[in-house]
């Protein structure tokens, strides 16, 4: 589910206990908190000594992982008169829609909300009004977040609606064996180099591999994947900047949906769907070669692979930069308790927090200023041949070109991916049949 980014995280985050026992980061600092109740204090009743606290709750979608990582313990430790309450629904598809029902009615809501990158779009378009503008608390600067993120929760306007906890930037992750077996180079400055800068490069790689390819391997897993890593990493997608869908006419969409359908053509695909029961037994089974991954992915590559994939992975720079998933953090007009909700929601998206939240989550940092912390500048990955990847995956964060994000890309990425080039690369239908097909359904999707 390359486009449900957080979405499919749900599902990622299983793994992310095996990220994190990969990832070394220099000289990390782990700040633990009390490992008490976050309710501890009886909500905004009497707390330690009798002093009354505050408490705050957070709404997030899936294993979020803010908890998880000890951040609402360390937080309460340093404001003793602050308790942190999150409340959690499984998947973004159920969380996002009851998100918009409460900010309609200005009841239900939790005095700090998370929203996924493919949502935020339609939040600055639709609820700017119901949110507090963040970029005007005190605490906060634009600067040391990339501008790409910034940009994504900001409306015309001005105000920034939401702060970005993580991102998902890309490289290629690949198995050395395969790539070695196949007669190409398997240390990653010379694979890197075999594609970089151009998405076509990756598919003469992909000509080369199959003309010697180890018997039942393939290039890449899907032509799907292949789409989506593209049009990532382009600045103009399905939307202009007058919120016009221009997904039909756009060139780099046609380019990146081409590109792909010659990797179906071509047979360099394992012909797979990812995050499906198929394309899991493919990582344990070397079934294919190279795959587009964001940090986060890592875990989940580990997991499925297992010991026989250890030492047998690596990473490598993609083509050209991309970005696949991230969130926000939003506060409510309508909450109880915006001023310390909105310093809470500062304080999670500084720079030394969200190294911490990379170091143990896996959860890339959305704020380059913290790039320069250990935690991240040093973090190597020891299940990926000790690859550098805070280098690797700060370096492609860097690179992300200022990409408009629209209301329904979800809906436009989605029908691309599952009703058009799905049908091409397992089917076999022309290119021309698949993007028709696709066409329709996001027509009569953005009809409704």
């Amino acid at each position: 589910m390359r486009t449900g980014t957080r979405s499919s995280r749900v599902v990622v985050l299983a793994a992310v206990a095996a990220l994190g026992a990969g990832v070394m980061a220099g000289c990390a600092q782990d700040s633990e908190g009390p490992s008490g109740s976050a309710t501890n204090g009886g909500g905004d009743g009497g707390g330690d000594g009798g002093k009354r606290r505050t408490t705050l709750t957070v709404g997030v979608f899936g294993a979020f992982g803010l908890k998880e990582a000890g951040l609402y313990d360390q937080y309460m430790k340093l404001h003793p008169d602050i308790a942190i309450k999150q409340t959690s629904i499984e998947r973004n598809e159920n969380y996002y829609p009851q998100l918009l029902t409460h900010l309609g009615s200005g009841s239900g809501l939790s005095d700090i909300q998370a929203v996924e990158v493919n949502n935020i779009a339609e939040i600055t378009a639709t609820q700017a009004d119901k949110l507090v503008d963040l970029g005007k608390i005190r605490g906060v600067r634009q600067d040391s977040f990339l501008p790409w993120k910034w940009s994504q929760a900001t409306d015309k306007a001005g105000r920034t609606m939401g702060l970005g906890t993580d991102i998902g930037p890309e490289g290629i992750c690949y198995r050395k064996d395969l790539l070695a077996a196949a007669g190409l180079p398997s240390d990653r400055a010379s694979v890197g180099a075999l594609w970089a800068g151009d998405w076509r490069k990756y598919l003469d790689a992909g000509k080369k591999f199959k003309a010697k390819a180890p018997e039942g391997t393939a290039f890449v897993d899907s032509a799907s994947g292949v789409m989506a890593a593209i049009s990532g990493s382009e600045a103009n997608r399905f939307y202009d900047k007058d919120g016009k869908v221009i997904y039909k006419t756009n060139p780099a969409v046609r380019n990146a949906w081409d590109i792909a359908a010659e990797f179906a053509g071509a047979g360099l695909t394992a012909r797979l769907q990812q995050y499906t029961p198929a394309w899991d037994q493919a990582y344990a089974n070397a079934g294919f070669a190279t795959v587009s991954c964001p940090a986060w992915m890592l875990g989940y590559i580990q997991d499925k692979s297992g010991a026989a994939g250890r030492g047998k992975w690596d990473v490598a720079a993609a083509p050209k930069p991309g970005n696949w998933g991230g969130s926000f953090l939003v506060v409510p007009e309508a909450g109880r308790h915006k001023k310390e909700a909105a310093e809470l929601v500062a304080w999670l998206t500084a720079p030394e927090q969200q190294a911490t939240f990379f170091a143990k989550r896996g959860s890339f940092p959305s704020s380059r200023a913290a790039y320069a912390l250990p935690a991240v500048s040093g973090a190597r990955h020891e299940y990926f041949g000790n690859a550098p990847i805070g280098e690797i995956f700060s370096a492609a964060a860097r690179g992300v070109p200022l990409q408009i994000v629209g209301p329904k890309d979800l809906i436009i990425a989605q029908n691309l991916a599952d009703v058009g080039m799905l049908q091409v690369d397992q089917k076999g239908t022309s290119s021309k049949d698949g993007w028709n097909a696709a066409v329709k359904a996001i027509d009569n999707a953005l009809d409704q």
